[in-house]
């Protein structure tokens, strides 16, 4: 499949860069610094700006599909959204947060007494993009909510999914990066959240 990965030199959009390459899918991977990214066989690194949206649409035309992998204090959900739109691929997959999912009936972990400071703007922005996604007409999206901690580990393969409440179990609330990226490659080529939110966790 070609896909377009936005973000693709970042701590999650790496690790999703890599996943891809093992599947044999042919990627353009898009960077403010495309001298970061490593080139093997079925990767073209770009530079791209994501508040360009006439120049980041003629980058993404000809993709089945772009993941946009950006934090979302970095970027404008608004614009991203028109050049996905503007570039007609396929499906548009997004790298949430988990600030957005439910702990309880009406109380999101970004309203948690507990939920760190230093991430709360980011996660403000992660929901309401979130929002902005499912008023949308047009893209058929998908965002990914990982859990509520989200670091470098293991590619187990070994994760359960659920929708949009927080998975914990008796470690906590725990994803790595790299099987993060095993879940949403799966959604890509296996499509099963269409126009809707889905969660990953141990």
């Amino acid at each position: 499949m070609k896909v377009a990965l936005i973000g693709a030199s970042g701590n999650v959009g790496s690790r999703i860069l890599a996943e891809l390459v093992v599947r044999g899918h042919e990627i353009t991977a898009i960077a403010r610094h495309p001298e970061n990214i490593k080139v093997v066989s079925g990767v073209t690194p770009v530079k791209g700006d994501l508040f360009d949206v006439p120049n980041l649409a003629r980058i993404l035309a000809g993709h089945e599909a772009v993941i946009s992998s950006v934090l979302f204090v970095n970027s404008e959900p608004g614009k991203l959204m028109e050049a996905v739109r503007k570039s007609r691929a396929a499906r548009y997959l997004v790298v949430g947060g988990a600030g957005s999912l439910e702990v309880a009936p009406g109380m999101k972990l970004v309203d948690t007494p507990q939920f760190p400071e230093a991430y709360r703007q980011e996660a403000i922005l992660g929901s309401l993009f979130l929002d902005s996604l499912r008023k949308e007409k047009v893209l058929d999206w998908t965002f990914l909510s990982p859990s509520a901690l989200f670091g470098p580990g293991e590619r187990t393969g070994k994760f359960r999914l659920g929708s949009d409440q927080l998975l914990s179990n008796e470690t906590g609330s725990v994803i790595s990066y790299e099987d993060y990226a095993v879940a949403l490659i799966d959604e890509l080529e296996n499509p099963q959240h269409s126009r809707s939110r889905f969660t990953v966790g141990y």
